[in-house]
């Protein structure tokens, strides 16, 4: 057989086996995929299951710990009949409004000062250690000065969301502006790019990826912050039917209502997701990602 013939049977088999391989890659993500779910699943019946058959059994005492079908009960009783204090769409969106608030307001102030600081020594020597303080200080006591200062609606609410926000954001912004690679801005300078150009072309890319980590435990901080100052004080919100539940004895809403807390975060963390695939489309894909996508 000749060196052509050879070649062109070679091109044709490595073509073939092409598709064949992308569809064994996808048939092992789904398989994968799959897996993992069974396992969430899984992993649920075994804790909600082992929980009930423990009340059931009066291992535990409901009264205090409530049931996995109290629980249920009580959240289509929530959306069925609502609470005292309106309904629960209603709670449930005063919640979110001031933590949804209070995370932009937090996360853009965060990344302002972070990188301002973490570009300028002179100004992270002189407010570091204010910053500091402020950080140490309890945040129930925030929330409280809030309250007697504004009173007890939305305000106080959404402003000890973005103070929590703020701190966790500021922080990660700061560090990744002071990993920025000083070759690349040492570079960039001498190109003749401005001190604007090098914040918004190379600081700012570069320091993108800690912005976004923090994001996702930020948001979960401002659902923190309203739900304390729901507790504090408020007319509405699912801090608020919280407390009034605790005061009743009422494990089963209190359980309840903080599962619509873990979806709508869950949900949240969802949308930050999308918004760090956006954000960071340029950037490759490290391998554990491209393995492990589910």
């Amino acid at each position: 057989m000749s060196t052509a013939s050879s070649t062109t049977l070679d091109t044709v088999a490595n073509d073939r086996a092409q598709p064949d391989a992308a569809k064994a890659a996808r048939r092992a993500v789904l398989r994968r995929r799959g897996a993992v779910w069974a396992a969430r699943v899984g992993f649920a019946v075994v804790v909600l299951g082992g929980w009930e058959l423990a009340a059931r059994a009066n291992l535990i005492d409901a009264f205090f710990y409530g049931q996995p079908s109290g629980i249920w009960k009580s959240l289509i009783n929530l959306f069925r009949n609502g609470t005292e204090f309106g309904s629960i769409y209603a709670n449930i969106w005063v919640t979110m409004q001031e933590a949804l608030i209070g995370f932009a307001i937090g996360a853009v102030a965060g990344v302002i000062v972070g990188v301002a600081l973490g570009q300028s020594r002179f100004l992270a020597d002189v407010l570091g250690p204010y910053i500091k303080i402020v950080n140490a200080i309890p945040r129930i006591v925030l929330g409280s000065i809030f309250i007697v200062a504004f009173g007890i609606g939305t305000l106080p609410k959404i402003l000890l969301a973005a103070v929590l926000v703020f701190f966790v954001v500021f922080f990660n912004a700061f560090q990744g502006v002071r990993e920025v690679d000083r070759n690349i801005l040492a570079n960039a300078k001498v190109l003749g790019a401005s001190r604007l150009q090098v914040t918004r072309h190379v600081i700012v890319p570069s320091a993108l990826t800690w912005i976004i980590a923090s994001l996702h435990s930020a948001f979960g901080f401002a659902i923190v912050g309203a739900l304390v100052g729901e507790v504090l004080g408020a007319q509405q919100g699912l801090g608020l039917i919280i407390k009034n539940a605790q005061n009743q004895f009422d494990p089963n809403t209190v359980f309840a209502a903080m599962f619509l807390i873990s979806a709508l975060v869950l949900v949240a963390e969802w949308l930050i997701g999308k918004l760090e695939h956006w954000l960071l489309s340029w950037r490759p894909a490290a391998p554990s990602e491209a393995s492990n996508a589910i």
